[in-house]
C-alpha cells in the first residue's frame, strides 16, 4: 500500500477566514499557513488558476512551510484552455496586447505572448520545485476539451513544457471517461505516465464527469468537490457549500485505500471549500484511512 497525503484546496478562503478554524493569534499569513502545515501535510494552491504567482509569493510559501511539505498548483486558466480575465496577464503582456476588455482564450493570444505566460508561470513556481515541495501542476480541462488526438497533443505538449515538474489531469467533458472512451483514456495516460485526477462532483451538469479512480502513474490524485445543489453558482460559497456525511467519507475512505494499493503515492484533496467543511472533511478522512490500515502521511509539524 502507497503513502496517502490528505489536505485540502486552500488555505485563504474568506468564508474559512471568518469560521474559527484559525486560532485568534493567526492573523497573517505566513502565521495562517503555518498553522495549516501543523495539520495537514499537503495542500492545493488554486488561486493560481485565476492570477499567475510571483517567483517571490512561491518563495514565501516555500519559507513558511517544513521541509517535507508538498504544494499541489493549479495551473494558470490561460494554459489550460479556460477564459482569462484580461487583468489577470502580466502587465507587459496585456499592454502589449492593446489592453483588451474581453476575456481571452489561448487561441486568442500571440504565440509569443503564449510563450511568455508559459515561461513565467512556470519559472515562478521554481523555489517550490528546487525545495522538493511542488508535488504536481493540476490540468483542469474545460467542458469543451474533448477527447481526440488534438486534445493528447497538447496534454503531452503540457506535460513537456511542465518538465522536470510533473503535472497530474482532471477532466470536466464526461466523454473522456465514458464507455467508449475511458479504457482508450486511462490507457494513454499510464503509456505517458501521467498522473489521472479522479474526482466526485455533482452530476448532470455539463462540467460533470463520473466518479471514477484510477492509478496511471506511481502517483494518484483525488479531488473531492462535494454535491452542492448550486454546482452552477457564481458564488463561491455556494457552489462549494457542502459538507460530507459520515457514511460518505467512509465509503470515500475505503475506495482511496483500495486506490493506495496501486499507487507510491496517492494526494487526497477536499474541495469543498465554503467555511471549514474541507477542512472538517479531510482530517476526518484522514482519520479513516488510518482506521483502515492505511499509510496516511501525518503533519510535517503535527500538533
Amino acid at each position: 500500500m502507497g503513502k496517502i497525503l490528505v489536505g485540502t484546496a486552500s488555505w485563504t478562503d474568506k468564508s474559512l477566514l471568518a469560521s474559527g478554524w484559525y486560532p485568534p493569534e493567526a492573523t497573517t499569513p505566513e502565521a495562517r499557513l503555518r498553522f495549516y502545515a501543523s495539520r495537514f501535510p499537503l495542500v492545493e494552491v488554486d488561486a493560481t488558476y485565476y492570477h499567475p504567482p510571483s517567483e517571490r509569493t512561491a518563495a514565501s510559501w516555500r519559507d513558511r512551510t517544513p521541509g517535507d511539505f508538498t504544494f499541489n498548483v493549479k495551473a494558470f486558466s490561460l494554459l489550460t484552455h479556460h477564459p482569462t480575465r484580461p487583468d489577470a496577464l502580466y502587465k507587459d503582456l496585456r499592454a502589449a496586447l492593446g489592453e483588451p476588455r474581453r476575456s481571452l482564450y489561448l487561441r486568442d493570444v500571440p504565440e509569443d505572448v503564449a510563450e511568455q505566460v508559459w515561461s513565467r508561470f512556470l519559472g515562478a513556481l521554481r523555489p517550490l520545485r528546487e525545495a522538493g515541495k511542488l508535488g504536481a501542476v493540476l490540468f483542469q480541462f474545460p467542458p469543451w476539451f474533448r477527447p481526440g488526438s488534438a486534445s493528447r497533443r497538447y496534454i503531452l505538449e503540457c506535460r513537456d513544457r511542465c518538465r522536470p515538474a510533473r503535472i497530474c489531469v482532471e477532466f470536466r467533458n464526461a466523454a473522456w471517461l465514458d464507455d467508449e472512451h475511458r479504457r482508450e483514456t486511462l490507457g494513454f495516460l499510464a503509456d505517458h505516465d501521467l498522473p489521472y485526477v479522479g474526482v466526485d462532483m455533482p452530476q448532470g451538469h455539463a462540467s460533470s464527469v463520473p466518479p471514477v479512480l484510477a492509478a496511471t502513474s506511481d502517483l494518484a490524485v483525488v479531488r473531492l468537490h462535494g454535491h452542492s445543489d448550486k454546482w452552477t453558482s457564481r458564488v463561491i460559497e455556494e457552489r462549494f457549500g457542502y459538507l460530507y456525511a459520515e457514511e460518505e467519507l467512509r465509503d470515500w475512505a475505503g475506495r482511496i485505500a483500495a486506490l493506495s494499493q496501486e499507487a507510491a503515492i496517492t494526494h487526497v484533496l477536499t474541495n469543498n471549500c465554503c467555511a471549514d467543511n474541507s477542512q472538517r472533511n479531510a482530517a476526518r478522512l484522514a482519520e479513516l484511512l488510518e482506521g483502515l490500515g492505511a499509510d496516511v502521511i501525518p503533519p510535517p509539524d503535527g500538533p
